[in-house]
């Protein structure tokens, strides 16, 4: 039996004023009209950014990344969380539309535990990534708009990959995604080291965050940091990013201050007394002479 004979329920009228949300079929758009041509054209174009990194180094794998989440001019949250936690052993930056990439780590994760069921052990990171690449490149051309740099640490150590929403997926040492990420690696490609102590790693992946959220628009916010070690992943830190970048400033610049390691090591030797301009040789005297040099005669 029909709900409407039960409940004498009538529809509400479709074409009228609603307060509440249309049905199913009132999300369609024009009659003629491509959805995604429709969008484009009638939609607002709503700029994104953030600021996403990662590294590998000696000691494991650093991820930082920013916290501000935008749409436009405006801030939907301040303090989002775009690093991803996808097993003990595995972490994910997230770039590009929140919704995309909350789901498909989602996804990840479900077949990531599947496989771990079936085979009784965990994928590799390159195995993961590989897995993603796969899934998403089925939905090339569909604005999907997922852009993640995968950190882990599997039975060949600490690895790196980049993974894009059209199927890419590049192996690195060094990544960066976002808007922010010209300015970051700017300061990544000046101290990054693969040799680093875990102190200077973190310092770096501040440093780098701090500075772009400086000069970009679209991110600011904290600075996350993760560390992925052998025995897994450990959130580090959340710092203002502002304060951060305030205290970086007050700081001495690396260059200068290697400079001055450097000339404290090696003392310049101190220039003898009366050395001028003749190459070493004093009150202006020429090769062979063995005197003051003549006096110019009068008439």
């Amino acid at each position: 039996m029909a709900l409407q004979e039960v409940c004498k329920w009538q529809a509400p009228d479709a074409q009228g004023l609603t307060p509440h949300l249309s049905p199913a079929g009132g999300w369609a758009v024009p009659r003629g009209c491509d959805p995604q041509t429709f969008l484009q054209t009638h939609g607002p174009p709503l700029a994104h950014g953030t600021t996403t990194l990662a590294f590998r180094f000696r000691h494991g794998v650093i991820a930082a990344a920013d916290t501000r989440s935008s749409c436009g001019s405006y801030v939907a949250c301040p303090a989002s969380r775009k690093v991803i936690p996808v097993h003990q052993h595995l972490l994910g930056t997230t770039s590009g539309t929140s919704a995309d990439c909350g789901t498909w780590y989602r996804v990840l994760q479900r077949e990531l535990r599947l496989r771990a069921l079936r085979e009784g052990q965990l994928p590799s990171v390159a195995g993961a990534a590989k897995l993603l690449s796969t899934m998403m490149s089925r939905y090339r051309g569909l604005d999907l708009c997922v852009a993640t740099a995968l950190c882990g640490w599997d039975r060949s150590g600490p690895a790196l990959f980049y993974v894009y929403s059209d199927g890419t997926r590049l192996q690195g040492d060094i990544f960066s995604v976002g808007s922010g990420s010209p300015y970051a690696y700017g300061v990544l490609d000046r101290g990054y080291r693969y040799d680093m102590t875990t102190q200077e790693a973190y310092a770096l992946a501040r440093r780098a965050v701090a500075h772009a959220t400086r000069r970009d628009a679209y991110s600011g916010g904290s600075v996350d940091l993760f560390h992925v070690r052998e025995s897994g992943w450990e959130y580090v830190s959340r710092d203002d990013a502002w304060v951060l970048y305030a205290e970086l400033r007050k700081l001495p610049e690396p260059e200068k201050q290697e400079e001055e390691e450097a000339g404290q090591a090696h003392p310049e030797p101190a220039t003898p007394h009366g050395a001028g301009d003749g190459g070493g040789l004093s009150g202006g005297l020429v090769p062979g002479d063995s005197g003051p040099p003549a006096e110019p005669e009068t008439l």
